[in-house]
C-alpha cells in the first residue's frame, strides 16, 4: 500500500523534480512536464467504470508509450486500470493503495524518464549505473 507522502518522496528525489498544485490536486514534473499526478476519477470515468470503480487515493502515471500501458494493465490489473479517457494517451492510472512500493518507485522513474530532457535522463542513467 503506497501514500502520498510515497509518491512525493520517490518523485522528488529525482533530479529537477517540482512539486505543484494543478486544478486542485498534487502534480510532480520535471523541467515543465508533468509525469505523475494526482487524479481523482471524474464523473465520465465513474460512468465507465461503473461498480470497478475504485473509491481511494488514484494517481496517474505518464509512460513511455502505450504499449507500455497495455504491459502494464496486463502485467497487474490490481494496482493499474484506465479509462475511456486515456484510450490512445500515454499514461496508466493506479490504485495508491494496490500498488507495492517497490512497483511504484520503478513506475515513478520510468514516468520521470519518459518526460525528462533526454540529456538529463541520461545522466541520471549514467549516474545509477
Amino acid at each position: 500500500m503506497a501514500t502520498w507522502d510515497d509518491v512525493r518522496r520517490l518523485a522528488l528525489a529525482l533530479p529537477d523534480t517540482s512539486e505543484e498544485t494543478s486544478r486542485g490536486n498534487l502534480a510532480w514534473s520535471v523541467k515543465a512536464k508533468a509525469f505523475v499526478w494526482e487524479r481523482p476519477l471524474r464523473r465520465g470515468d465513474l460512468e465507465a467504470l461503473g461498480a470497478d470503480a475504485p473509491d481511494g487515493p488514484i494517481l496517474c502515471a505518464r509512460v513511455a508509450d502505450v504499449g507500455v500501458k497495455e504491459a502494464l494493465l496486463a502485467d497487474n490489473p490490481t494496482a493499474f486500470f484506465t479509462t475511456p479517457h486515456f484510450t490512445g494517451y500515454p499514461a496508466i492510472l493506479v490504485r495508491l493503495d494496490d500498488i507495492a512500493a517497490e512497483e511504484l518507485d520503478e513506475l515513478i522513474t520510468e514516468a520521470w524518464l519518459a518526460r525528462a530532457p533526454k540529456r538529463l535522463a541520461k545522466q541520471y542513467l549514467d549516474a545509477s549505473g
